[in-house]
């Protein structure tokens, strides 16, 4: 059965582009295409699509609609994954996406979207129940978590700083190893390095580490980017 997903994009032009894009995948039914929140609410509630695909900002208001919606559907429909695309890589976003949980939920830069392969990643991992972060808003967390004086990625090697960005990604131990051209057994060892020094040795499933990495990359993050909801 293919995933069946719903759209929510204001650009009329962008919307189109996004559903021929997913329309050549056999693997990916669009059930829907709309503009608005509204719209978006009405087809989620009779459409009962697998995968929502939103723009963060949207009609009525233009704020952030499409975090909100995720948001609700965690009530609603939390069977529901949510691959949110923004033109700004703003943790602050992020961080709200998955503020509970990072289950099904994933968050794209859109210029990411022009590589079909991306998005149906996307796609396909929040259908299955997992999470996918751009690479971008995980190496920003980084480097303004490092600039901490007494940050604990400090004291991490070049190497456990890549796996850890592998890790925010919402990658599994194998394709970690894959990335990174690591065997099973140095990812593994990787892994424990990182968690033990920066606290999350308890941290076992993959949904909870990804946000705990989050969530530790941009507690010292700075204030005023973190705090900013730029255009999307």
């Amino acid at each position: 059965m293919p995933i069946r997903v719903a759209l929510a994009e204001d650009n009329l032009l962008v919307r189109e582009g996004l559903s021929q894009l997913l329309g050549h995948d056999p693997d990916v039914e669009v059930v829907s295409a709309v503009g608005d929140l509204p719209s978006l609410e009405r087809v989620v509630a009779t459409e009962q699509p697998d995968v929502v695909v939103t723009d963060i900002r949207m009609p009525p208001d233009g704020s952030d609609e499409g975090i909100r919606f995720a948001a609700t559907l965690r009530d609603t429909s939390p069977q529901v994954g949510v691959v949110v695309l923004s033109q700004h890589a703003d943790p602050a976003y992020a961080l709200a996406l998955l503020e509970r949980g990072s289950d099904r939920r994933a968050y794209l830069l859109k210029d990411r979207v022009s590589n079909r392969a991306e998005l149906l990643a996307a796609i396909r991992a929040v259908a299955g129940g997992g999470s996918m972060i751009d690479p971008k808003i995980v190496e920003g967390l980084v480097a303004a978590r490092a600039r901490a004086d007494h940050s604990p990625l400090n004291q991490l090697t070049p190497r456990e700083h890549e796996v850890l960005a592998e890790i925010a990604q919402g990658k599994s131990n194998a394709a970690i190893g894959e990335t990174l051209f690591l065997t099973k057994r140095a990812v593994e060892k990787h892994i424990n390095s990182i968690f033990l020094k920066l606290g999350l040795a308890e941290s076992e499933d993959v949904s909870k580490r990804v946000k705990a990495a989050l969530l530790l990359l941009a507690d010292e993050a700075d204030p005023t980017a973190a705090g900013s909801h730029p255009n999307t």
